[in-house]
């Protein structure tokens, strides 16, 4: 028996994803967006060298950039050792839950409800509701606004008031900073579970706990207490048909959160290079026939919404050099797949995801061209490799 771990680079598109012109950063459609080459042509123009990921580009990125989009980045020409398409969403949203539930079978089959881009950004009832859950006499911010921003302008207040700092953004989001130790962590994560419910069934994806510390003359900083209160997918995941069929499910980053721990024995948390590490710990570990199924949120969190090209740059070569060090020890008969949930390109305007198609690189079957591919067709192969009956759609490439 073998086992299969899929590896989620959250926001690293490719560009060309076909209706791309239906979605928007701001009034500007997200028509050209391409996350890998304009990091690589944005390197350039920094004099840093070319964008290095040579362990990434054998395996297939600069390919499958070019099959997505036609781009061509410097640096990334390598010929493959490893198998390597282009995958296209299908479902109506560029954000966390939709990527990665269609990459695990599900498409989403309805359309999030999200909240506009005004201020305030909620119905009279909804801020009544959350005053009510939080025990206070008002709320902050109540706008789309950036997650770091937003608590530098209104940090100050919400320690002098104890008022929650709500936000959203661009996508299906409700989210909530408050200070661990003004406010309270538990009482931030009581907060945030009290409400998901009702946000869940206005379609609303995500209510997000948001923890930060600091203070008005050192500055705030978000902590790695994030927790993410996702809305259930309406179906069976690859997650629930692996752990059906009796094999182990290991989750590292936010990937509990995304699936709301459903199909899930358990999860591994922390920053970028924490999750490496457990991840590392994982190829050792994980038994025959177990599935790991890990996010490395750092991409889009601390570069691509900051729209910070160099930073990316080197997350990117960073991760590029752990896989180098990771993949000699898996196992004969491992799978792994590396691609992406959506794009968040950091040459673009605005601070929201980009739509973009996402590369689908895999190390364990060979030197192949898998072309043009569907999200759905990650958890089919998956399933097919494990040898576990798969409940959704989509196609195994083995």
């Amino acid at each position: 028996m073998t086992r299969a771990f899929l590896v989620v680079i959250d926001s690293v598109g490719i560009g060309g994803a076909p209706d791309a012109d239906q979605f928007f950063n701001g009034t500007v459609p997200d028509t050209g967006a391409n996350t890998i080459a304009h990091i690589a042509d944005g390197c350039a123009a920094l004099d840093r060298g070319p964008l290095a990921l040579p362990t990434l580009d054998a395996l297939g990125l600069g390919r499958a950039l070019t099959l997505a989009s036609g781009a061509v980045a410097a640096g990334l020409d390598a010929t493959p050792t490893g198998a390597w398409g282009a995958a296209t969403e299908i479902s109506r949203g560029k954000d966390t839950p939709s990527g990665h539930w269609e990459l695990a079978g599900v498409p989403v089959p309805w359309d999030w409800h999200y909240f506009p881009d005004t201020q305030p950004a909620y119905p009279d009832d909804l801020t009544v509701m959350i005053c009510q859950a939080a025990g206070t006499g008002g709320i902050l911010g109540n706008r789309h606004a950036s997650g770091t921003q937003v608590i530098d302008d209104e940090g100050a207040r919400h320690i002098a008031t104890g008022w929650p700092i709500v936000y959203t953004s661009a996508d299906s989001v409700l989210q909530i900073a408050a200070h661990e130790d003004h406010f309270g962590l538990d009482r931030l994560m009581k907060l945030c579970a009290d409400l998901a419910p009702t946000l869940h069934a206005m379609r609303i994806g995500r209510v997000i706990a948001r923890p930060f510390v600091g203070s008005v003359e050192d500055g705030f900083k978000r902590t790695p207490h994030r927790k993410d209160f996702a809305i259930a997918p309406p179906s069976p995941t690859i997650c629930d048909d692996v752990k059906t069929a009796g094999h182990p499910v290991h989750a590292v980053g936010k990937i509990g959160d995304i699936f709301s721990m459903r199909g899930i024995d358990d999860v591994r948390k922390g920053a970028d290079r924490d999750l490496m590490r457990h991840l590392n710990d994982l190829v050792e570990t994980a038994a025959d026939g177990a599935f790991v199924f890990a996010n490395f949120v750092e991409f889009d969190s601390e570069y691509g919404h900051r729209r910070n090209i160099p930073g990316y740059a080197a997350h990117l070569e960073w991760f590029d050099a752990a896989l180098a060090d990771l993949l000699p020890r898996l196992r004969d008969g491992d799978l792994l797949i590396v691609t992406a949930d959506h794009g968040n390109d950091p040459s673009w305007i605005g601070t929201d995801h980009t739509r973009e198609r996402v590369p689908v690189l895999v190390h364990g079957m060979g030197a192949r061209a898998l072309g043009p591919l569907a999200f759905v067709d990650v958890a089919a192969t998956i399933s097919d490799h494990l040898g576990v009956p798969h409940s959704g759609p989509g196609r195994s490439f083995l």
